[in-house]
């Protein structure tokens, strides 16, 4: 407390230094009381303010003077707290979404990728096996020739070998099954010594254009006659950088030097035929001159179970004569030529021969065999050209080409 009266100054009421009582006295008092006396009053007074502004206010002091708007403040305060609160959870569940949702379209390519991955590599794997179970069966027909020939067929009887009543043979294996067809070289035409006729009329059934028939039957011709000039060089593609001497055909595949050739025509395509009304059809094989031409065929006397269709149409026989052939050998093969002529007559009995003479093609298709014991619907088909000329070549037949990817039916 400082006493006023020191200073020769009387004490005023309300005045610093004045103790109050009763119900007027309340914390300012209280504040000003705690507050050391200064020598002086207007020294006590500016002490006293600073004393008041050097200490640190309470939360009841500054609630006694302004209680109302410092709660309302408060609450607004922890209410814009809360909010920013609730809206970074918000934000941060939404990241946590979008991120599963990320990881889980990762996953699920992830998974579609390595699925269709492991169904490329076992149809991979199913089909290096097709390809092998497809050789070995191409090794046992040659065999199935050899044993064939010494064995013998008796009359009447079905063979257990390859004879020409039988040219197509199924062979089980433990891992799947096989068709082989045996198909000798006589049924198909001989490229160096066919006549123009016969090449003319084998185009035209395969389905070349006359203008195109007659392009490439003139090239045929040139390419194969020994002339002082050579090929004309309209003949051969434009593709081609030297013109090739006059001489026979050495393989097949030089008729892709023509300029008239077209893949279709040469390795065969697809025709669609027309089903009930409403149905799309379907498809049919078209065979091309690569499985109706040889090097090694017949100029005349095809083989009756194997030579293909065009191939009789280019030997002379009628339409209708070639229908039934085709029908006759889907139902059951011709064991002798005898069975041919009852059904055409002795004249184009005379065209056909049955059976081949030293080469033939050995096609084989395999399909594996499922666990469940279904065959699969994977089909693999390999085919050698094999030699089997004079007793030395029984024991061991000469491949002279080997097919690993051709077409079967």
């Amino acid at each position: 407390m400082i006493e006023l009266a020191e200073f020769g100054a009387p004490a005023r009421p309300g005045s610093a230094g004045v103790q109050r009582k009763g119900p007027g006295a309340g914390p300012q008092a209280r504040e000003e009381s705690a507050c050391p006396a200064a020598p002086g009053l207007r020294f006590a007074r500016v002490s006293q303010k600073l004393c008041r502004a050097s200490r640190p206010r309470h939360p009841w002091n500054i609630a006694a003077k302004s209680p109302a708007p410092l709660r309302e403040t408060r609450v607004q305060t922890r209410a814009l707290r809360v909010r920013a609160d609730f809206s970074r959870r918000g934000g941060a569940l939404l990241a946590v979404l979008w991120l599963s949702a990320v990881l889980a379209s990762i996953a699920l390519s992830l998974a579609t990728a390595v699925r269709s991955e492991t169904e490329r590599a076992s149809t991979s794997v199913d089909g290096l096996r097709a390809t092998y179970l497809a050789r070995g069966a191409v090794e046992l027909g040659i065999l199935y020739i050899f044993w064939g020939r010494q064995a013998g067929t008796a009359a009447g009887a079905m063979p257990r070998y390859y004879a020409p009543g039988r040219p197509v043979i199924p062979m089980s294996f433990s891992s799947g099954e096989a068709v082989v067809e045996v198909i000798p070289e006589t049924a198909k035409l001989n490229l160096n010594r066919a006549s123009p006729e016969d090449l003319d009329r084998l185009l035209l059934a395969l389905g070349a254009e006359p203008r195109q028939a007659h392009e490439l039957l003139q090239g045929i011709l040139a390419y194969r006659t020994p002339q002082a000039s050579g090929p004309q060089g309209s003949i051969l593609s434009p593709a081609q950088t030297f013109q090739p001497g006059q001489a026979s055909f050495e393989e097949i595949e030089e008729l892709l030097l023509f300029r008239a050739m077209t893949p279709d025509l040469y390795y065969g395509s697809y025709d669609r035929v027309p089903g009930p009304a409403g149905s799309p059809g379907r498809l049919v094989r078209r065979l091309g001159l690569a499985e109706c031409l040889s090097i090694y065929g017949a100029a005349a006397g095809f083989e009756a179970n194997t030579a293909p269709p065009a191939v009789l149409a280019a030997a002379g026989l009628p339409p209708e004569a070639v229908a039934a052939i085709v029908e006759r050998r889907r139902l059951m093969p011709f064991q002798h030529l005898g069975q041919v002529s009852d059904l055409l007559g002795p004249e184009a009995a005379g065209k056909l021969r049955l059976g081949g003479s030293s080469i033939f093609t050995v096609r084989a298709t395999a399909r594996l065999r499922l666990s469940n014991g279904q065959l699969s619907d994977l089909r693999r088909s390999v085919a050698a050209l094999v030699k089997m000329t004079g007793p030395e070549f029984y024991h061991q037949p000469h491949v002279l080409r080997w097919y690993d990817t051709v077409w079967s039916q």
